[in-house]
Formats: structure tokens, sequence, C-alpha cells
């Protein structure tokens, strides 16, 4: 026997707790029994029972009993009845399993001896039904199911424990329970609910105790270590201080270098602000001169403008003499003219008399010729029998050709009806006796109605899909053996020859939206353009059995079109034989070919998925109907001879147009005539009385013309008019010459003022025109006074944002405190002597050097890692204690496990409550 293995740590004893209740034994009765022991079970039609009643003692019970003899019903019935789940017994996963064959229903009670004074039994009932119902009583009374279980609970029966109850389907289960799961069932089992409790929190806190020391030592450990690090870096850590320390106070007077510019600036600053206050001066000094000097100057211009409106009106005057002297030039002018018009208007009238007088006579003459002239025109009688004849044979005419004309278009309408139907015949001829046609007859018959319709979209709208798009599929086939077209047809379903084939998704998306309203399916091929098929090899073995080709190799079509007759029919698997195959079909499969075409029989074989059996299927071998489809002979040959019969028919309406066109023109000539003679009579007619009424107008114009001339104004009094016309004008002439000497001596008069003030004012202007050169130069002297001040002043302003910018960078780099005063009145006060300083402290503290450049940051890291761990090791000793404490207590707790608590145990052949 192997030595045992050496604990790990001391057992722990277990103090029984003088408070603790639930460490006292279980006091028995009169009777031997302890509270919830079973001191009566009844069983009524369940499993094997109809009816049973058993009193097991108070202590340890047997049930012994051959296979099949009811010992397992009974502790089914047990476990049921304190509530245990059907599955948990490995019999029947519901309650209606365990109702007697032949019954509808059953009852399992127990009586369980209870707590208190007298030991009152309780008495727990479970009905059960065929419909999978429960119904729990409660000393007769009905209870819910969890009542049930809260008095079970009281007495601690664990039916799930299998420390308690071990059915025998279940004893795998309860071999593999390591000992810990044993223990922990087993504490569970003996009644105090605290002490698996308590075992696990001393499981618990023994490791984490076990761990807090592990981790304490390893702090401590870290915490030395670090400690020794900093002792050994403290000699560089002083000098780095020093170094920082020196470094601090270069940086602090560099920080006060920028103040002194700021003064330096400041000082310049006021200088300037001196000197632009001067210039200030001087411009306002050479601008009162100036100003001084533009007095006298105005003066003499306000004197000047006086002449110069004098000027003005003195010329205003002139020009209005001007004006007058022209208007009455001008008036002198017209009357001389008017004078000369009247002379020459005397002597055309004298001219105007001796012209008047030979027009008279000449309109007289011209009077009589047109009156003798009407009056020798003979009159001239129309002839109006002739035009009324005329005029109903054009009527006649008339008539004829338009019968002609409705009787032509009648039959024009009737040969455009007749072409139309040619064509529609000629069409629908050319159709059935295209291939294409006949191919989509054929899909029509077999059920797809609207092929057609759904072909020739596609052909019209070819331009719209991005690939080729094929179909139907039996329109891109093509295969000249009527036998293996049968095959083929066959071998195929039917909605693949019907089918059109796309090359990419969106082509395929666009077909199906355009052909649902046809019912027309769509398949997309997205492989490579090559055809896609097993090698082709027919081996000896074939050849002999009568193999001679493949299915795939009969045929030709695009390599679409190939591709999915081969993926969706698989035709490169389907072997074409002759009547020898057919009559030694059962070698063919041995030879791996699953179908077979011959030209009576079609064969398939399969071979089962569970073994090597092969079974097989023959079929008869049908014609062709698509392929091999032929139109109705006898539709042709009507059509065709319809065809004929229209074209004699509209051969022999175009020459009956074209006898009605020749006796229309015939007509059209014969009117023509009869119109061009009745014209003539018309122009005849319309000349002579147009003759007359000429002739009447002639005599009419030139009787007005006598009478008009006759009417014209006397000489004689026209004559008087004019001279006394002319004795007016020369009197009105003689005024305006006594005017216009008038208007002379005073335009005299005017312009001698006029030259008196021009000399006056010319005599101003010298004076002003010397005194504004003097003024010129005061201004002058004021205008670069002016220049030099505004200089000055932006030289202030350039100044000022120097200064404001050097204390913004002084203010920016530090701002001045009382502390940070102080330490500057300890510096140098000039720029030199400062700079000097902090070139000295840095070049000292540069003199400072180290082997590790980061010595401080590491030994303030550690120093800080340090305070940490020690924080982090008082913590964790405070929680050891605390572990070991709660330990302690826990130990002292835990109570003794009672002997007399009881352990049920069922197992086959018998039964040990």
């Amino acid at each position: 026997m192997a030595p045992s293995r050496a604990a790990k740590r001391p057992k722990l004893e277990l103090v029984p707790a003088a408070s603790s209740s639930s460490a006292a034994p279980p006091q028995r009765g009169d009777d031997d029994y302890v509270p919830g022991n079973i001191v009566e079970i009844e069983l009524c039609n369940f499993m094997t029972y109809d009816r049973l009643v058993c009193r097991p003692g108070p202590r340890l019970n047997l049930v012994v009993g051959p296979n099949g003899s009811g010992k397992s019903s009974l502790v089914c019935a047990i476990a049921l009845a304190l509530a245990a789940d059907p599955a948990i017994l490995g019999r029947a996963s519901s309650v209606r399993a365990f109702v007697k064959r032949g019954e509808e229903s059953g009852h399992v009670r127990l009586a369980l001896r209870g707590h208190g004074p007298g030991f009152r039994d309780i008495q727990i009932t479970r009905k059960i039904d065929t419909n999978n119902k429960s119904e729990w009583l409660l000393d007769g009374a009905i209870v819910p199911k969890k009542e049930i279980i809260d008095v079970i609970r009281e007495f601690n029966i664990q039916v799930n424990n299998l420390t308690q109850f071990l059915p025998q389907d279940r004893v795998c289960e309860f071999a593999k329970l390591t000992p810990i799961q044993l223990l922990e069932e087993t504490e569970k089992a003996v009644g105090d609910p605290n002490l698996p409790v308590q075992h696990r929190q001393l499981i618990e806190w023994s490791k984490e105790l076990r761990v807090l020391e592990v981790t304490v030592k390893q702090k401590e450990q870290t915490l030395n270590n670090l400690k020794a690090l900093n002792a050994e870096q403290e000699k560089d850590v002083q000098r780095v201080q020093q170094r920082d320390k020196l470094l601090k106070k270069a940086e602090l007077m560099k920080k006060k270098l920028p103040w002194l510019r700021y003064d330096m600036k400041k000082l310049e600053f006021v200088k300037v602000q001196d000197e632009e206050k001067i210039f200030k001066n001087k411009m306002e000094e050479a601008a009162k001169i100036w100003q001084d000097s533009k007095a006298p100057i105005e003066e003499l211009k306000k004197e000047k403008m006086t002449h110069v409106s004098s000027t003005k009106k003195i010329t205003n005057q002139i020009n209005q003499n001007m004006n007058k002297r022209r208007e009455v030039t001008d008036e002198e002018g017209q009357l001389s003219a008017r004078l000369k018009t009247t002379f020459d208007n005397i002597e055309e009238l004298k001219r105007e008399e001796r012209s008047r007088q030979q027009r008279m006579s000449n309109a007289r003459a011209a009077l009589d010729a047109a009156e003798k002239e009407l009056k020798d025109l003979e009159p001239y009688e129309p002839p109006r029998a002739e035009m009324a004849q005329l005029t109903e044979d054009i009527t006649q005419k008339t008539y004829a050709i338009n019968k002609l004309k409705f009787r032509r278009n009648d039959e024009q309408r009737l040969l455009a009806q007749e072409k139309e139907n040619l064509r529609k015949c000629s069409d629908k001829l050319k159709q059935m006796e295209s291939k294409n046609n006949k191919l989509l007859q054929a899909l029509e018959r077999t059920g797809a109605d609207k092929i057609s319709e759904a072909y020739y979209w596609v052909q019209e709208n070819k331009n719209m899909f991005r690939g080729e798009v094929f179909g139907p599929v039996l329109l891109e086939v093509n295969i000249q053996n009527k036998t293996h077209a049968a095959y083929l047809e066959n071998h195929v379903p039917n909605y693949v020859w019907k089918s059109f084939i796309t090359q990419n998704a969106s082509d395929r998306d666009l077909l199906v939206r355009q052909l649902k309203q046809y019912g027309i399916p769509v398949l997309n091929y997205t492989g490579e353009n090559s055809i896609r098929c097993e090698p082709f090899n027919i081996t000896l073995e074939m050849k002999q059995l009568g193999i001679k080709s493949r299915l795939d190799q009969e045929f030709e079509a695009p390599p679409a079109v190939k591709n999915v007759l081969i993926t969706q029919a698989s035709v490169d698997h389907s072997y074409i034989g002759t009547d020898q195959a057919d009559q030694r079909a059962d070698s063919v499969v041995k030879l791996g070919i699953c179908d077979l075409w011959t030209p009576r029989n079609h064969y398939r074989w399969s071979r089962s998925r569970y073994g090597d059996h092969v079974s097989a299927n023959v079929d008869s071998v049908h014609p062709s109907r698509l392929f091999l489809c032929d139109l109705n002979v006898s539709d042709i040959e009507k059509l065709r001879s319809e065809n004929e019969e229209l074209k004699r028919k509209i051969e022999g309406m175009e020459e009956a147009l074209r006898e009605l066109q020749k006796e229309q023109r015939k007509l059209e000539d014969e009117e023509a005539e009869i119109r061009k003679e009745k014209e003539t009579i018309i122009d005849r007619v319309r000349s002579h009385k147009k003759r007359g009424e000429e002739l009447k107008r002639r005599v009419d114009i030139r009787r007005r013309a006598l009478e008009d001339i006759s009417q014209e104004e006397d000489v004689e009094s026209s004559t008087r008019k004019l001279t006394d016309q002319l004795a007016k004008l020369n009197d009105q002439r003689f005024r305006a010459v006594i005017k216009l000497k008038s208007l002379l001596g005073e335009a005299v008069a005017l312009r001698w003022s006029s030259a008196e003030k021009n000399m006056a004012f010319i005599e101003l202007d010298t004076k002003i025109w010397e005194m504004e050169k003097d003024v010129k130069k005061f201004e002058k002297d004021a205008v670069q006074a002016a220049r030099d001040y505004e200089n000055r002043k932006r030289i202030t302003q350039e100044h000022r944002q120097l200064l404001l910018k050097a204390k913004q960078h002084a203010e920016s780099i530090s701002v001045i405190t009382e502390d940070l005063a102080k330490e500057f009145e300890k510096m140098p006060i000039t720029i030199e002597e400062l700079e000097g300083a902090i070139q000295d402290t840095e070049s000292e503290a540069n003199s400072m050097l180290f082997l590790n450049q980061n010595v401080l940051q590491e030994y303030q890291n550690r120093q800080r890692e340090i305070e940490s761990i020690s924080t982090k090791l008082e913590d964790d000793k405070a929680e050891c204690e605390r572990c070991c404490s709660a330990i302690e207590t826990t130990k002292v707790r835990t109570p003794y496990i009672s002997s007399d608590k009881y352990i049920t145990i069922i197992s086959q052949p018998c039964a040990i409550l």
C-alpha cells in the first residue's frame, strides 16, 4: 500500500458552537422516528402498482426483490412525492409516464414525521394524470408546489443531492464525482446549511492569505532594493540639484533681460516724444505766418471780383446791343428780300396771264375732239346665248371630272388596303418560312405564349445591355442530326430552352424587370468565355459496347450558352450509343457512365449514398417537338395562293386607275378649251365696255380742266395788291435803318467803359500775383514743417509700437511680482553686465557633467515608488491580519457533523432507506 501523502497544512479542529441550535442531534420520538422520517407510503395506479401501502421502519430499511418486482417504482414514487423533477429519475421526462397503463390518473402519498410536540405526521399527496398535470395536497388541502418544497426544505431533504438520493440511472454520475465534490455534497446533506458556506469561505480566505503573504514578501524585497539604489545616487542627486539651482538663477536673469530692454526702449520713446513736441511748435508757427500773409490778398481779390462783376455787366450790355443790331440788320435784309420778291411776283403775274389764255384755247380744242370721238363710238351687243351654252358645257364637264375623281379616290383607297393586306400576307409568309420564327412558334406551342414579343424586344434594345445577351436558348443551339436533336431536347429541362442568358448582374436585373410581363426566365452566366466541360475521350471499352459520342459534342452554341447547358443539364456526362449499346446496357454502368442515350431508350443510373447499390431508370426516346418542328404546309400554301391573288387583284386595280386617269385628263382638256373660248368672248366684251368708259372719263376731265382755267384770278386785281404791299415794305425798311443808327451809338459808349474797367482789373491782378508769390513761399515752409511733424509723429508711433512689443515680450516671459522685483534688484542693472552674468552662470552649470543625465528623475521616481510600495505594503499586512482573524473566527464557529443525520442511497437490486 502506498504511503499517505503529507498534508500541506494541519487539519482544522472542528469545535462545536454552544450557541448553534443546528449542531444539536435530532430528537427521536417514542417510536424511535426523527422529524423528516417517512412514516408511511401509499401508491395508487402508479407504474406497476394498483395500490400499495408501505410503512418503513425508523432506521435502516432495505427493499429486496428480483428484477421487475417494483423496487425502482417505489423509489420513483418517493422522489416524485418529494417534488423531484421526473428527468432526474432517468425514466421519463413527464409525470404522465408514471400513471399505470390503462388508467387515467394515479397518486402518491407520503407521511413524514413532523416537528413540535407530539411529532404530528405531515401528509403530502401528489396526484398525476395522463394529461401531464400534477395536483398537490398538504394534509388533505390543495396547495401550490412551492409550499410542498418549503416543507421538504425544513427537513433538509435534497432529492437532487446524489449523497442523499441516488437513482440507479445516475450511479455513473455519482462515480465521476471528485473527492472535493463528494465532500461538498456531504456537507449539504448533513443538515447544517452554513457548513458548506463556511467551508468555501475557509478555502477562499486560505488562498487569499497565501497570495497576500507572497505579495508582502515581494514588496518588502522590492522596497529594500529601491532604497539601496537611492542611497547610492544621493551624491549625484545633490550635484544635479546644485546644477538645477544655477540654471534656475540663469533663467531668472534671462527674465530680467527683456525688462532691461524695455526700459531702454522707454527712454528712447520719451526722447522721441520731446522731439515731436518741438516739431509741432515749428509747424504751428509756420502755419500762423502763412495764414497772416493771406489776409491782404483776400481783400484785393474781393476788389478784383467787384471789377469782374462790373466788366461782366458791361459785356452783357454789349452783347445785348450786338444782338439787337443783328436782329435789326436781319429784319432789314428780310424786308429787302420781300421787296425783290414782290417785284418778281408782279412780273410773274404778267407771264401767267399770257399762259392762261393759251391754255384755255388748248383745253377747248381737246374737249371738242373728245366729244367727237365719243359720239363716233359704235354700240356693241354681247353674245348671251353663246355664253350660256359655254357655261352649261363647262358645268357638265366639271361634274364628269369630279365624278371620275371620286371613283379614282375610291379605287386608290381600295388599292392601298389591298397593298397593306399584301404586305401583311408577305410578312406572315416570311415569318412562317423563317427558321427562328419556326422555333419561336414551337416554343409558343409549349406554353411560352409571349416568347416572340420578348425575343423582338431584346433584338430592338440590344444597345441597352453592357454585354451580349443570348436567347432563347433554343435559337442559339445548332444541331444537324435529328436523332441527336431528340436526345438533347429530352435531356435538357423545358424551362432552359425558353430562357435568355446574360453575362453580368446589371444586364440580368434589367432583363428580369422587362421580361417579367412576358413570364420568361433569365439565366446569368458569369464564367469565362471558354467552354468548361469534362475532357472528351471515347475509350476502347466504350467503342466495344457501342458508345460513339457524347451529347455535348453533337451540337454547336456560343460558349456562354453551352456552359449553361453543361451546368444546368450536365450534357457533358450524357453519352450516345448505338443499338449495340442498348443491348449491352448492363455493362455500360461498369464504365462509370450514369447517363446513356440509344435510338430506342434513355438509361439513367444512380448509386446509393449508403452503399454500392446501383439503381437504373429506363425511359423511351420521344421524338423532337422543338428542333424538328414543321409548320402546317397547307397554311403556307394557302398564304401563298392568297398572296398571288392579292398581286393579281392589285395589278387589275392599277390598270383600272390608269384608264380612269386617261379619261379624266381627256375631260379636263375639253373643259380647258371651252373655258378658253368663253374667256375670249368675255375679254372682247370687257374691252369694248372699257373703251366707252375711258372716252367718257376723258371728256369729263377736259371739261373740268377748262372750267378751272376759266375760274382763275384776274391779273389786274393781283397787281394792285402787290403794289400796295410794296409801299408798306419800303416804310418798314426806313424805320429799321433809323433804329440801327441809335444802337451803333450806344455800342460805342459801352466799348469805352469796358476798356476802362479792363485796365483797372489788370492793375489789381498784377498786385495779387506779386503777393501770392510771397504767400506760396510761406505755404511751402508750412507744408515742409507739417511734413517734418508727420514724420516725427510716425517715428514716435513706431517707438510706441516697439515699446509695446518689448513690454508684451517681457510680460510673456515673466510678470514682475514683489519677490521677483527684489530678485531683479540683486542683479546687474545694464544689459551687457546682465548678459555676462548669465553666460558665467550657465558655464558654471554646464561644467557639472554626469554619466546619467536622468539621475534626478530616476531618484524622484524611485522615491515616489518607495512611498507607494510602503503604503501598499502596510495595507497588505493589515489585510493579512484581517484574513487570519476571519479564518480563526470561522474555525471557532464551525459545528460538529452529527452522526445521527440520515443518508438515503437507492440502488439495484436492493434499496437502502
